[in-house]
């Protein structure tokens, strides 16, 4: 069963190193099966538009095995990708292209910065091309490894495992 608690508060930032000096929007979601993050994950990607003039960059944080690839393959699902979608951990970066039909997105970008040594390394592997492509949404983890080299995030997505197969989504839309 998914529960969703809106709420407003001020929320420190992990990846930007300083508390967020305004009031902004969360919201929390409850699953209890990995089913029910991919559910919330297709949902969530149905709400996302474009941007005019860049990438639309979310971040997803989490422990290991929280969950943040299956919430990834839960965003392609929904977006018609067929093919099997997994961790791009050794490879940084996997880039799938959305079928045209239903998608607001051109391509799906999977980054994992879990192994960058340094933030420069994120420019180093992906091209900036990949984050001024308004027809891009990029699905970034470990951002706090390359918080400060970051362009602009559109939303953070935090997953706390909370026990088992239970999982606390947290929304901190930055728009």
């Amino acid at each position: 069963m998914i529960y969703m608690i809106p709420h407003r508060e001020c929320v420190y930032h992990p990846h930007r190193g300083s508390w967020y000096s305004g009031i902004m929007d969360v919201m929390e979601v409850f699953v209890d099966t990995q089913e029910e993050m991919m559910r919330e994950a297709a949902r969530f990607f149905k709400t996302r538009c474009p941007k005019k003039d860049e990438a639309t960059l979310i971040a997803l944080s989490g422990n290991l095995g929280a969950g943040k690839t299956t919430y990834v393959k839960g965003v392609a699902l929904s977006g018609g990708i067929t093919h099997p979608v997994t961790s791009p951990t050794f490879v940084f970066m996997k880039e799938y292209r959305l079928p045209e039909k239903e998608n607001t997105f051109e391509n799906l970008i999977h980054i994992d910065a879990y192994r960058m040594e340094e933030p420069q390394m994120l420019h180093t592997i992906v091209p900036k091309d990949i984050f001024a492509d308004p027809q891009n949404i990029i699905f970034l983890e470990w951002p706090q490894r390359v918080g400060n080299v970051l362009p602009r995030i559109a939303c953070t997505i935090s997953i706390e495992t909370l026990s088992g197969t239970r999982r606390r989504i947290i929304y901190d839309d930055n728009q």
